[in-house]
């Protein structure tokens, strides 16, 4: 006759995969899931003790000068270790534009307290009739706080060249006109200048994931200070 040890053990072998189950599920829902990277530009390779590993080296948005709707001069290094959101849009745009400028501007007042952190940035794609006169104008309707959130113009072509080689619009939104990026997607920077993720500016469910997301990028700890 089998004795009460032994009943006891099997029936605990028998537990232990849907403890095991449960554990893991319940652990899994309290990880937290950082945004991923997106682009890389290279992958090298470092050797230490003889044991060889790959580094990825993630595309990191260029530096580039523009003009604001205060027709002043900025550069995207003045926001450096800021996280940024960014879109792409026009003034005279009937269709899509006027939400996306109204959810940026939620998004803008939900981080209102921690604007030494978030920027917002809104490039023109019309640059030609959008003067930095017509952007204050628009900005001013809109509610737009000018420290945290600049509408930008300038040179088409260099527009043109941040939307589809830097922020990779025209991968982002595969249906988009190259030759005019008029996309509904919201573009995320981390602090270190790298695409987080792109999200539909016309869905809430994006737009509450975009703001998710801003939180935890808030709370990532810098590389530099980590390895120091």
């Amino acid at each position: 006759m089998m004795s009460k040890k032994s009943l006891l053990a099997i029936f605990l072998a028998a537990l232990l995969p849907a403890i095991s189950f449960f554990l893991l599920k319940y652990f899994s829902s309290e990880a937290i899931v950082m945004p991923r990277r997106y682009f890389y530009d290279t992958v090298q390779f470092n050797t230490v003790y003889g044991k060889t590993t790959p580094d990825t080296i993630w595309h990191r948005v260029r530096d580039f000068t523009l003009t604001n709707q205060l027709n002043k001069q900025v550069s995207l290094s003045d926001l450096e270790g800021k996280i940024i959101v960014a879109d792409f849009f026009f003034t005279s745009c009937p269709s899509i534009c006027p939400t996306l400028t109204r959810n940026m501007k939620r998004l803008q007042d939900a981080f209102n307290k921690t604007d030494t952190i978030v920027r917002f940035l809104s490039f023109t794609v019309d640059p030609k009739r959008d003067s930095a006169q017509k952007l204050k104008k628009y900005a001013d309707q809109y509610g737009v706080n000018h420290d945290t959130w600049w509408m930008l113009t300038g040179d088409k072509d260099e527009i043109y060249d941040i939307a589809k080689k830097e922020f990779k619009a025209n991968i982002a939104d595969t249906k988009v006109d190259t030759n005019f990026i008029h996309t509904e997607y919201f573009f995320l920077l981390d602090k270190d200048r790298i695409i987080r993720g792109w999200y539909n500016g016309m869905d809430s469910v994006n737009l509450n994931r975009l703001a998710d997301d801003v939180v935890l990028l808030m709370l990532e700890k810098d590389k530099k200070k980590r390895k120091s």
